[in-house]
């Protein structure tokens, strides 16, 4: 069974950074691709940004220019790193990761709070 384990949420105030990270326990070569969702309080879920096997990444249009996706294949990790923050952007983040049967995963999420 496939876990995905968020970490490096918090809270911070507007204008700052924070970076979470995303272990997966197996290899994420297994993944066609890993990305992040969130879920603001009171609204649906919504992709933050994605990164495919291949490198190519997507972002969600309030994010884009502040937030960077990578991903580690030796660490079996994908990292979100999340400047210039905002009090929109807090939600609770989750990792995401969809296989090559188009199977998904979720991690159980991280609190991000922007407020000061």
């Amino acid at each position: 069974q496939v876990h995905l384990t968020e970490s490096g949420g918090g809270l911070v105030q507007p204008g700052g950074s924070l970076r979470l990270s995303c272990t997966a326990s197996t290899s994420i070569f297994n993944f066609n691709s890993m990305g992040w969702y969130r879920q603001p309080p009171g609204k649906e879920r919504e992709l933050v940004a994605a990164i495919r096997k291949i490198g190519s990444s997507i972002y969600g249009d309030s994010v884009q220019g502040r937030f960077t996706i990578s991903r580690d294949n030796f660490k079996n990790a994908v990292a979100l790193e999340m400047n210039s923050l905002e009090p929109e952007d807090t939600a609770v983040y989750y990792c995401h990761a969809v296989d090559y049967r188009s199977t998904t995963f979720w991690g159980q999420g991280t609190q991000v709070t922007v407020s000061s």
